[in-house]
C-alpha cells in the first residue's frame, strides 16, 4: 500500500477562511506541537490569507508573523515544517534561519528568484500549481473570467516547472507537486484534480482540499472533507494538506 501523510495547516492570520488563524506565537507554536504529535508529517505555517478578497500584505508585515513561530519550529523539528509564501524575500530571511524547512510556493514557481532560491540551496519544495498566466496575483485567480478548466494544463505546467528544477540540480525525491484546488481553477476543475496524483504514477503529490469553497455549502463539514481525502488517498496521493480540527476523522484513511 501507498504510504500516506497529513500536512497540517497553521495560519498565522486574522482572517483566515476557515477561522483558525492564529496571531499569538505562543498559541500557534502550541497549535503546531500538538498537530506533530497527534502525528502529522509537517505542519505548514502560512502568514497571509489567499481567501478572495484578502488584503494584501508586504513580505515585511508576513515575515513579522512568522519570523518567531517560525524560528522556534524549523530549529526543533527540522525538516518537518514547510513555509506557505509568493515572497522570495520571505524565503530568503528564512534561510538564514535553517535550510531545514519545505519550501511551499503558492505560485507555482512563477517568480524566477524564488525558483533561483530552490535551486541554489536545493531545497525541498512543494511546487502548488498557480496558472502561468497570472504569475504571483493570487487575488486574480479567484476572478472568475481568469479561471482555468483544463486538466492538461495543471499537469503540463507543474512538470516543466518539475523537470526544469531537475535539470538544474534538484533531486526528484526533493519535489512535491500539488495541482493547486481552490486557486485559479472552475469548481468543476477543482473536483477532477482530487484525483491528480492518478495521473502521475511514481511523482510525490500532495492535495489541499481542506474547507474549500468548491465543496460548496458543505465545505465546512467534516463529512464532506473526509469523502475528498478518500477520492484523494484512493487516487494515489502521497500527502493530503488538512485543517488541525479534521486531522482525526481522517487517520481512517492511513489504515
Amino acid at each position: 500500500m501507498k504510504r500516506l501523510d497529513f500536512v497540517g495547516v497553521l495560519n498565522l492570520t486574522p482572517d483566515s477562511f476557515s477561522g483558525d488563524g492564529l496571531i499569538d506565537p505562543k498559541s500557534a507554536i502550541s497549535q503546531a506541537e500538538h498537530m506533530l504529535n497527534d502525528g502529522v508529517a509537517i505542519v505548514d505555517i502560512g502568514a497571509e490569507s489567499t481567501r478572495p478578497g484578502a488584503a494584501i500584505i508586504s513580505a515585511k508585515e508576513e515575515w513579522d508573523r512568522l519570523e518567531p513561530v517560525f524560528t522556534f519550529l524549523v530549529r526543533k523539528y527540522p525538516n518537518r515544517i514547510s513555509l506557505d509564501s509568493y515572497h522570495p524575500e520571505t524565503f530568503a530571511k528564512a534561510l538564514k534561519i535553517s535550510k531545514g524547512f519545505i519550501l511551499n510556493d503558492v505560485t507555482g514557481l512563477n517568480n524566477d528568484n524564488i525558483k533561483k532560491l530552490v535551486i541554489k540551496n536545493k531545497l525541498k519544495v512543494i511546487i502548488s500549481h498557480f496558472p502561468k498566466s497570472l504569475g504571483t496575483n493570487i487575488q486574480a485567480g479567484h476572478i472568475k473570467e481568469n479561471k482555468i478548466d483544463s486538466f492538461e494544463q495543471v499537469k503540463t505546467e507543474l512538470l516543466k516547472q518539475r523537470q526544469d528544477l531537475i535539470d538544474r540540480g534538484v533531486n526528484p525525491k526533493d519535489i512535491i507537486l500539488d495541482p493547486g484546488i481552490g486557486f485559479g481553477k472552475t469548481v468543476e476543475l477543482n473536483e477532477k484534480l482530487l484525483t491528480f496524483a492518478e495521473s502521475l504514477p511514481g511523482i510525490e503529490v500532495l492535495i489541499g482540499y481542506s474547507k474549500k469553497s468548491f465543496m460548496g455549502n458543505h465545505r465546512m463539514s467534516t463529512k464532506r472533507n473526509l469523502q475528498s481525502g478518500e477520492i484523494a488517498s484512493k487516487s494515489g496521493a502521497r500527502y493530503l494538506r488538512l485543517h488541525s480540527d479534521l486531522i482525526n476523522s481522517h487517520k481512517r484513511l492511513l489504515i
